[in-house]
């Protein structure tokens, strides 16, 4: 099958030509339509969190009253009115897919821009300041318990997922604003559910204007970055670009302060193009562009992994040893990521449609150091893995009456897996007296390869319906299948209530059952008997298909206004689940391997509260949560026979299980009334220690840690006193303030691979220009 890569990149580069071609239009400030609010600001959502009522008023605030004639006999709106037209068509496309009943935590424009690295900061670091996230390894996220059940939507699309291990393919920079929502969702969130990521991408009219920065210090960090956006009759459009380049790609394997080959480059591309036909119709294009080159830091003196008696006696292994030093290898891993976004919507009066065209290419290539890796692991493996997703997704609403709102739609995806190994290994000659395996003096070359096109679907349908004012019941259901490597199908019953009792007050309650596909990217076919009787031999040859995982999820919380910009909410959750997936790194490459856990128990509580006044604001929250499952049941050759065997009747912890996890963050913006207003910011991350082995699996924990950062930013109203100039800012940011050694891996643990240690004390400093 030919790469799709060239096509969704020259559908970028003619997205991105388009806007630059554009005649400038006319700019004009508009305010973020979310309320301020302090970072990851807490809610319940409602039935009032549809937007129905806000798009009755936009509905009645659209005018043709300012319309301009041209010559030609057309009719261009002006700016005004495309910037009321489009509100009242992104709170139509907000109320497609409310989360009533769930909990969301909301990061607004301000928000985004008050944590230390603002845009430039990655995106893992702004959602670790919402309740009940916990960072790992690699850049990855822990929500509520679960491993990677992320779910990221664009505009309310939900792309597919991909290759991404390190490195993020979204960044921060694309966000105008975006919101978390966790716990028991409604029918219309399917395939991923610990957490949903909703951002919503830059725009010409909310964030119209260009604007050119750079961002740099510590450990070569070079972050230069573009971006530009308007409007031009009914056309929007605007475009993002940056360039990533530091020492500091992937965690340090030492508790060292630099670590040793740990260069990174990356680049990424966001597109956003927009056709407002009328006021009731919108069709939108966003493609992405995310390549991302690392090399794997190095470990000094390690002992081979490689090494049983016989082979360290012998003549190769006395040959070899010395000639290798692990902290002079040469591993590098390439990841590319891109994606194109094309929708409909149209609001029809009582009924509104958004409807959605995917297409993701995710690609992940690992180099190994030839040598190396075959003296410390007893395999140097080439590996290449790729799928191709393309996909449909529409939601409709139909507002049936006053007490009921009805809503369905359907997603599915087709994707391609392709997956290519090319190792080298030691053929195995026999066995000592003691059982060992010995080795010959030669190498075997291994080819490994497979393909494999699969799809997955879902259909809901679901009814919110108020019976009396002040609450809310919302219930469907949702019918999910996938055909891949495994094939199986749920009918999954969904129900919210959600009661106002006085003002500012919210309780809510649910249950969800989910069903999450195990991850087709991260299953593989690897023909395990070409590795037996060499230096590469799993411990078992068992190696059962990942099945798809079955939750029971309950979710209740109160949400409170205790004074005017003082919020506060409590959330307690349990998840009871079968073939609870998990995944693990397994060998060299730093590919995820997905695996089941025949029986899983996720099961917490989150306090989050905030306060903003003025130019004032702090928020802080705590997390307490317990994750244990029992007995491996699919792709056992990754694990150890004993641990296989101790697990098959004990519940153990989850490795990425975190008993405690907390944030907090205040900011405060002096001569805020002036035109050149310095803003101070200040967060907080707190973890009580990811899961590594004892004398049982999964049986310790890491050191508890905690880390601060901060930020100056200064920002100078037409300080060159050039027309076409806008604002300047100046912004110094240091993370990890108190220089804190931590650990975020120990590289024991069902999984893990290396050890991985948080970043040391790091001074950036940054100025952006807008025009």
């Amino acid at each position: 099958m030919s790469s799709p890569r060239p096509a969704l990149r020259m559908a970028a580069i003619l997205l991105a030509g388009t806007a630059l071609t554009l005649p400038q239009a006319v700019r004009a400030q508009t305010a973020d339509p979310s309320p301020p609010a302090s970072a990851a600001t807490p809610a319940t959502a409602t039935a009032t969190d549809t937007g129905a009522q806000q798009d009755t008023s936009s509905r009645s605030s659209f005018t043709r009253s300012t319309d301009r004639v041209l010559p030609d006999g057309s009719v261009e709106a002006t700016t005004e009115e495309h910037i009321v037209v489009n509100a009242h068509l992104d709170v139509t496309r907000a109320a497609l897919q409310p989360s009533t009943g769930a909990t969301i935590y909301r990061f607004t424009r301000r928000d985004i821009e008050t944590i230390p690295g603002g845009d430039n900061a990655p995106l893992n670091s702004v959602l670790l300041q919402a309740p009940g996230v916990a960072q790992d390894s690699y850049g990855q996220i822990h929500i509520r318990g679960d491993h990677n059940e992320v779910q990221f939507r664009l505009d309310g699309v939900e792309l597919p997922e991909g290759m991404s291990v390190f490195g993020q393919a979204l960044m921060t920079r694309f966000a105008h604003s975006m919101s978390l929502t966790t716990g028991a969702l409604p029918s219309e969130y399917g395939f991923l559910q610990a957490g949903v990521i909703d951002i919503t991408t830059k725009t010409g009219s909310a964030d119209p204007g260009g604007s050119v920065s750079i961002y740099g210090g510590a450990r070569d960090y070079f972050f230069p970055s573009l971006q530009y956006g308007g409007h031009a009759g009914k056309w929007d459009y605007f475009a993002t670009a940056d360039f990533v380049h530091d020492r500091v790609g992937i965690e340090n394997p030492t508790p060292d302060f630099n670590a040793l080959h740990d260069l990174t480059n990356q680049y990424h591309f966001l597109g956003h193009l927009r056709y407002t036909a009328d006021e009731n119709t919108r069709v939108s294009l966003t493609a992405g562009v995310s390549n991302a080159e690392f090399q794997l830091p190095n470990n000094p003196g390690q002992q081979r992994q490689f090494a049983n008696p016989s082979f360290l006696d012998s003549a190769l292994s006395q040959t070899l040893y010395g000639s290798v030093d692990s902290a002079s290898l040469n591993e590098r891993q390439k990841q590319i990521t891109d994606f194109g976004i094309l929708s409909l919507q149209k609001d029809m009066g009582t009924v509104s449609l958004q409807s959605s065209a995917i297409v993701r290419y995710s690609s992940l290539g690992y180099s190994p150091d030839p040598l190396g890796d075959l003296v410390y692991n007893g395999i140097a493996q080439r590996a290449q893995r790729s799928v191709f997703s393309s996909g449909s997704q529409t939601d409709v609403t139909w507002r049936a009456n006053a007490q009921h709102t009805v809503r369905f739609g359907y997603q599915i995806y087709v994707e391609r897996n392709i997956s290519k190994t090319d190792s080298t290994v030691y053929p195995q000659t026999g066995v000592d007296d003691d059982g060992n395996a010995e080795f010959g003096d030669q190498t075997l070359a291994i080819h490994d390869g497979n393909g494999r096109t699969g799809w997955m679907y879902g259909l809901y349908a679901q009814d919110e319906w108020r019976p009396v004012r002040n609450l809310t019941i919302n219930y469907g259901l949702r019918f999910d299948g996938v055909d891949e490597y495994t094939h199986s199908k749920q009918v999954s019953p969904r129900i919210n209530i959600v009661y106002q009792p006085w003002h500012g007050g919210t309780f809510h309650a649910g249950y969800s059952r989910y069903y999450t596909p195990p991850p087709f990217e991260l299953v593989g076919g690897t023909s395990l008997n070409k590795f037996a009787n060499t230096s590469a031999a799993p411990g078992t040859l068992q190696d059962t298909t990942v099945k798809a995982e079955r939750d029971h999820y309950f979710d209740a919380g109160f949400a409170q206004e205790i004074l005017p910009g003082w919020h506060a909410s409590f959330d307690a959750y349990v998840k009871l689940a079968k073939n609870l997936i998990d995944e693990g790194q397994f060998g060299s490459p730093i590919i995820l391997s997905a695996f089941n856990y025949r029986r899983g128990q996720v099961h917490g509580y989150e306090f989050a509260t905030n306060y903003e006044h003025g130019p004032f604001s702090v928020y802080g929250n705590f997390a307490w949560s317990r994750a244990i499952g029992k007995d491996i049941t699919t792709a056992q050759w990754n694990f150890d026979p004993d641990d296989l065997a101790y697990i098959q009747h004990r519940w153990i912890h989850l490795d990425h299980d975190q008993r405690w996890t907390a944030s907090a963050g205040a900011s405060y913006t002096a001569f805020y009334r002036t035109g050149h207003p310095l803003r101070l910011s200040a967060t907080m991350v707190y973890g009580s220690g990811l899961r590594q082995d004892s004398d049982i699996p999964n049986g310790g924990v890491i050191p508890q840690y905690e880390t601060f950062n901060l930020s100056a930013v200064q920002s100078f109203q037409d300080l060159f006193h050039i027309p076409f100039l806008k604002r300047t800012q100046l912004r110094l940011d240091v993370i990890n303030l108190f220089d804190k050694r931590y650990e975020l891996r120990s590289g024991t643990g069902i999984g893990v691979g290396a050890p991985q240690y948080g970043l040391r004390r790091t001074i950036l400093t940054g100025i952006e220009q807008r025009f």
